[in-house]
């Protein structure tokens, strides 16, 4: 036991340093560049990018592990998905540090407690740029010992996949297409929610109402984020199939991430229930992230509109 604990420690120690100063780099970039252009959402830009490179990092430090390299390979599915779905929303523009702000952080600035610029450049120093890179690294960091288990307990068999790994892997796909059709159908909403409104035609129908509640958002008010959260679940569950445990030290990343999940939306649904008196109905009937496939109602769009 005591040569198993040493192969983990070894592997874990000299793959942990680098990647905290990766993500230090970051962290650092994003917080400079927040504060010299004012516009907060830097992170926002790396979110979908920075765990898929901490992926690849940890399997080239693994020497191309199987896991190692099928968990960076998923990573890679889930960043190349969402930083599309980012994109198409005008996430990315030229020069890059450029952009629209989250509208949640013009909110958070008048917070009495935030309304000050010291304190609200200590808030983008510490949660804004550093906890919230830090938590794209733990949320990838169960890679480590789902190698590093894996080799200490098998020697030179330690690179072979198992069956969980085939089970998890089906399940993230599954997650990452979840997560898609969700961003899917709210994207051809909002789409033409606002060609309708720039082109001063009235609303009708479910645009009328304001926001989205058919489709997967007739099921849950976040299956978006519901997918998000279980893909890296799943993921954490690669370091049980890895020999680490069904609960090891790297469960720390899921669970911040569904902590941050909680009051992110918390905050973002009291704007939306302000903004659209019908969403309090919504809230009472419709669960939070767990769907509940009894309220499905299939998805409206303009042509059903029409038919109506």
């Amino acid at each position: 036991q005591v040569a198993v604990d040493g192969i983990m420690n070894a592997f874990v120690e000299s793959t942990i340093g680098p990647l905290a100063w990766h993500c230090a780099f970051w962290a650092s970039l994003c917080f400079v560049v927040s504060t010299i252009t004012g516009n907060v959402s830097q992170v926002d830009k790396l979110w979908s990018i920075t765990p898929a490179l901490y992926a690849w990092q940890v399997a080239v430090a693994s020497s191309f592990h199987m896991r190692a390299v099928l968990m960076a390979l998923l990573a890679t599915v889930w960043a190349v998905r969402l930083t599309y779905n980012f994109a198409r929303r005008g996430g990315y523009t030229w020069p890059p540090w450029e952009g629209e702000e989250d509208y949640r952080w013009p909110i958070l600035r008048k917070n009495p407690y935030l309304s000050h610029p010291v304190a609200w450049m200590a808030f983008n120093l510490g949660f804004i740029s550093f906890y919230q890179h830090f938590l794209l690294l733990l949320i990838v960091i169960p890679q480590l010992p789902a190698v590093a288990a894996a080799e200490a307990a098998d020697g030179a068999g330690g690179g072979t996949l198992n069956l969980m790994d085939g089970v998890l892997t089906l399940v993230f796909l599954l997650l990452v297409a979840m997560e898609y059709q969700a961003d899917q159908q709210q994207y051809e909403f909002q789409t033409e929610k606002y060609r309708l409104k720039h082109a001063n035609q009235p609303l009708h129908g479910e645009y009328k109402v304001g926001f989205l509640r058919t489709g997967l958002w007739s099921v849950s008010r976040h299956p978006n984020y519901f997918a998000e959260q279980s893909i890296w679940v799943v993921f954490y569950l690669f370091s049980a199939s890895g020999g680490a445990g069904i609960v090891n030290w790297s469960i720390v990343g899921p669970v911040l991430l569904v902590l941050l999940f909680q009051g992110s939306v918390a905050f973002s649904e009291g704007i939306t229930a302000g903004k659209y008196p019908p969403y309090a109905e919504y809230q009472a009937t419709v669960p939070l992230f767990i769907p509940n496939p009894t309220l499905y109602k299939p998805f409206w769009n303009d042509v059903r509109a029409k038919k109506d």
